[in-house]
């Protein structure tokens, strides 16, 4: 343990009884003691780590979390991903920690009801823990991992997609209220999800044991959850995506059109025209935004449609040409560099896991 008299002033001698010999020995320790236990505590905090840490204090649990927790429990027959007959909805049981893994993020809110999970976006670590939202307002890049989950308490999530058509019509029919300013970097929002919302979520999940309601009820709590995130402080950055002239919109509809061509050439000057940006704000706004460049962003789609593609049944070469690389060595190298090894190794190894 160490002494809470460390590195105290005041010490204008050593203490008595301690021989001529030793008191060099003794100043050297009172000098260099304090900045030890600095050191030390730096690393134990991982002060020394390049990211910056985004999290939420998780709320005490209420009945609506419980029952989300138990609706997610009952419709998770399957480790991982469990897609519903509810469109854009599905839920997510992990048993173990994961290795981080990357992944596209779609606009969406996912709600965590037990364990933990990580997400990484350019540099800021976002910690998604019980009772907790992460919510995506654009096609991110992002890398992801599971902290925290066993058999006996899994992580259990839900993901539902975010039909931006829908957000806007929700949006324009508020009456107009001042939001938070939303800072460049702010790639996601992560917060405490209040008890309207897990509600509304819990009652959109229940839909899956009446199959009959879902095609009437569904629609009507899916607006209710848009507006019950138009409540929380997280609600900036959904409308400023939305905001028609705001510049995250228009750099969204650069990043729209690149997730739907991202198999076509590149060409920066036709992609600003798009953005209705010059060249280099629009290089400064999709950096704020994503973390990369366009150009850094189109091979991110480029490589994880291949892995999706190799996962199904393509070879690499042929992944390779469907989207979009000319250089099967090119695309081997560039797939290497992104998920740590080639492309046949990588996809053994996913299968095996």
């Amino acid at each position: 343990m160490i002494s809470r008299n460390c590195g105290r002033r005041g010490a204008a001698a050593p203490p008595h009884g301690i021989p001529e010999r030793n008191r060099t020995a003794f100043w050297i320790l009172l000098i260099y003691c304090p900045i030890l236990c600095l050191a030390s505590s730096r690393l134990n905090s991982g002060a020394g780590s390049s990211t910056t840490q985004c999290m939420v204090t998780a709320p005490p649990a209420c009945a609506s979390l419980l029952r989300l927790k138990a609706l997610i429990g009952r419709h998770t027959p399957r480790v991982g991903e469990n897609r519903t007959s509810i469109k854009g909805l599905s839920l997510y049981r992990r048993i173990a920690q994961s290795p981080c893994h990357r992944a596209i993020y779609e606009p969406s809110i996912s709600l965590f009801a037990q364990g933990e999970k990580t997400v990484i976006v350019g540099g800021r670590d976002y910690r998604g823990v019980e009772g907790s939202f992460l919510v995506s307002s654009i096609d991110l890049p992002v890398q992801s991992q599971v902290t925290r989950a066993s058999p006996e308490r899994p992580l259990l999530s839900m993901l539902l997609a975010l039909d931006t058509t829908l957000l806007r019509e929700v949006i324009a029919r508020q009456e107009t209220v001042a939001s938070a300013r939303v800072t460049d970097d702010d790639v996601l929002a992560l917060g405490a999800a209040p008890e309207a919302l897990i509600d509304a979520c819990a009652r959109l999940i229940g839909l899956l044991d009446a199959p009959a309601e879902i095609p009437f009820l569904a629609p009507l709590i899916q607006q209710e959850i848009l507006f019950r995130l138009l409540q929380t402080p997280q609600a900036s950055r959904l409308r400023a995506v939305v905001s028609a002239g705001d510049h995250r919109h228009r750099t969204a509809r650069a990043i729209a059109w690149l997730r739907q061509n991202y198999a076509e050439p590149l060409r920066i000057e036709q992609l600003a025209s798009i953005a209705h940006m010059g060249v280099s704000t629009l290089h400064h706004h999709f950096r704020a935004m994503v973390a990369m460049s366009p150009v850094q962003y189109q091979k991110h789609l480029r490589l994880q449609a291949a892995r999706e593609g190799m996962l199904g049944g393509l070879d690499a070469t042929s992944a390779a040409y469907s989207v979009g690389y000319k250089s099967v060595s090119q695309f081997n190298r560039e797939y290497a560099r992104l998920f740590g090894q080639p492309p046949l190794r990588d996809v053994k190894a996913l299968r095996g896991a």
